[in-house]
């Protein structure tokens, strides 16, 4: 079970993106990484391929984050929290909050 898992809201710890807040659209578990909306944008340039249709230039695309350098947003708190684990009575494994024990998984 992983801390962060795709359509978390997450905040930026450190970076060019320190601060800025998205929903984590996809996860690397391998390498432990997010692909983050919005962070860690970057200018790629793309060779035109006509089999495909697509069209050549300079696109702008977001590339991974280290999932260390992310923490989930915490609403109660309004800030980034850490991330524990409980079982539950009926043996379900939830995540949840460090800072208020609340369970992040609705």
């Amino acid at each position: 079970m992983s801390k962060i898992r795709k359509g978390d809201q997450v905040v930026v710890l450190t970076g060019k993106d320190k601060g800025k807040r998205g929903t984590v659209l996809r996860v690397v578990p391998e390498v432990d990484r997010a692909v983050v909306e919005g962070i860690n944008r970057v200018k790629k340039h793309a060779k035109p391929n006509p089999m495909k249709g697509v069209t050549g230039g300079i696109i702008e695309k977001e590339m991974s984050i280290h999932v260390s350098n992310i923490a989930i947003f915490n609403p109660a708190a309004s800030k980034a929290d850490r991330v524990g684990y409980k079982t539950l009575d009926d043996k379900r494994k939830v995540r949840v909050f460090r800072s208020n024990g609340e369970v992040v998984d609705a």
